[in-house]
């Protein structure tokens, strides 16, 4: 029988190149998604679809106990396409709230329904300024005021919970900054590029693989470095679709 994944944000800029890496290594995906148009899309790509928002507690609660996972993965974020200016500043308390409440409902959901592991998306540029490459246990950003310091404060938010989750397993993926199909760029920009392929590729990889905790992912090793996710994931920065 194969094995389950639940992966929260199945369509969007990771999960549309997360679902079928899942399903080339062999596992049963449901994926969640708040538009019926996404619905049909992960049903041609050979998903399970459900129609579900993380901050209606008790119909997600239903949704991953249909789905019976052995693992959730959340890729949801609440940001405009290619993080346009004139919408972000909306953007970043949404985005913040659905790190803080809507993690904090997909994990209580994800431990009713017996996960092994839960995998979140977070992000690498939240680090207190410091000596650079920042590794893991580098302290993040507390102090930080305004937009900012809402990230931060939603990036602590989503982290903890992921990870005092017990006895199921998390693990945060600090991911760098998008690029590739999807996410309205198309090369490397930036301090800490990061190609989507492989963001998507880290979460496949942590379902086996690697111990809980925190792990840097990203192109560049400059800013923070990846050393961790390379060694204990197998992670690699150049991995493409359709690539070995």
């Amino acid at each position: 029988m194969a094995r389950g994944v639940f992966l929260a944000g199945a369509a969007g800029a990771v999960g549309r190149r997360l679902v079928p890496q899942l399903l080339g290594a062999g596992f049963q995906v449901t994926g969640s998604t708040r538009q019926p148009a996404k619905a049909e899309w992960l049903r041609g790509a050979g998903a399970a679809p459900v129609l579900v928002d993380v901050f209606d507690q008790a119909a997600l609660h239903r949704a991953v106990a249909a789905a019976r996972p052995e693992v959730v993965i959340h890729q949801l974020t609440d940001l405009p396409p290619a993080l346009d200016p004139a919408r972000m500043a909306d953007a970043v308390a949404g985005n913040a709230r659905l790190r803080e409440a809507g993690t904090a409902n997909l994990v209580a959901a994800a431990l009713a329904a017996g996960a092994r592991r839960f995998i979140a998306q977070s992000i690498l540029w939240a680090y207190a300024s410091g000596p650079e490459p920042h590794a893991e246990d580098d302290p993040l950003d507390r102090g930080a005021e305004g937009r900012r310091g809402v990230t931060v404060k939603g990036v602590v938010a989503l982290e903890q919970a992921v990870l005092s989750a017990q006895p199921m397993q998390g693990i945060v993926l600090r991911y760098g900054a998008f690029w590739g199909p999807g996410t309205g760029f198309e090369a490397p920009s930036g301090t800490y590029p990061l190609h989507v392929d492989a963001a998507a590729q880290a979460a496949l990889l942590a379902i086996d693989r690697g111990r809980p905790g925190l792990y840097n992912v990203v192109e560049d090793g400059g800013y923070a470095s990846a050393a961790k996710a390379a060694r204990e994931l197998g992670w690699s920065p150049g991995f493409r679709l359709g690539e070995a």
